[in-house]
């Protein structure tokens, strides 16, 4: 194996967290700020790149690298977490936002998984962390990721993390899913991913679906999110300029039960 070896375990329900136990000179990447905790003989050093062995490490090689990572949306640098001591030693990485972490045995999904862009958590060393460009004009402008999305090769463990509960889709040759496109988390390499427009005019003004679906053709697997972070962040900023934060969201009264309740006609005899 070209990836190091490393076991895991993942923690929480909601808000998750993956414990990864290093032996001596074994090292994790993940994406900065992920960190949860470490234990004391845990080393951790700011990187170009992802550290792994086919990558350029010549100075304009990292600079390449990391202009790949800046178009991508991501963040110049990675961090790597290298057990610096003896025995057996453990760090983690938490979840962002409400969801799930996937685990992913790289050599058991043909080395290869294509993802949205923030999906990446962390990586035994060795895993090799890049962008995917997508050659199809329609899937770039209208497929939820833009032309960019992010791949992760090598043959070891990797750990995505997504929004709401992750479905699972094992399709079988020339089998076909169509999934919201901001709840496409990822696909193996053999998987075809295009765009297909919603059928009807009023299914796609008025069926609040929007007007395109991702559209997956098997060979291979695919990880489904029932709850993508755009979708979350719409949700709270409408309630929050709907309601301006007060005690009577969600209720039928709204301002006027606010007016009724005991603050309110406490607040009028004042």
């Amino acid at each position: 194996m070209n990836t190091h070896e490393i076991d895991y375990q993942i923690f929480g329900e909601e808000m998750q967290f993956v414990e990864i136990e290093l032996d001596p000179k074994e090292t994790v990447i993940a994406e900065p700020g992920s960190m949860l905790m470490m234990d004391e003989d845990i080393e951790m050093a700011t990187i170009f790149g992802d550290g792994s062995k086919n990558e350029d490490t010549s100075f304009m090689g990292k600079v390449f690298s990391a202009g790949k990572r800046m178009i991508s949306g991501e963040k110049l640098f990675m961090t790597a977490f290298t057990h610096e001591g003896t025995g057996k030693k453990t760090v983690s990485f938490a979840s962002p936002y409400p969801g799930k972490i996937i685990p992913l045995d790289l050599s058991r999904l043909e080395g290869k998984v294509i993802c949205q862009k923030d999906a990446f958590l962390c990586a035994a060393k060795g895993a090799k962390v890049g962008i995917e460009f997508s050659r199809k004009l329609g899937r770039g402008f209208f497929g939820g990721e833009g032309f960019i999305m992010q791949k992760i090769e090598g043959d070891g463990m990797a750990f995505l993390h997504a929004g709401g509960y992750i479905i699972e889709k094992k399709l079988a040759p020339g089998e076909h899913l169509r999934v919201d496109t901001g709840c496409l988390v990822g696909f193996t390499r053999d998987v075809d991913y295009d765009i297909q427009m919603v059928k009807g005019v009023k299914n796609m003004m008025f069926g609040g679906e929007g007007m395109f679906f991702a559209s997956l053709m098997g060979p291979g697997t695919v990880w489904i999110q029932t709850l993508p972070i755009s979708r979350l962040a719409d949700r709270i900023m409408s309630s929050a300029k709907g309601y301006g934060g007060k005690r009577g969201e969600g209720s039928v009264l709204g301002g006027l039960g606010d007016l009724l309740d005991g603050d309110g006609i406490g607040g009028m005899f004042d």
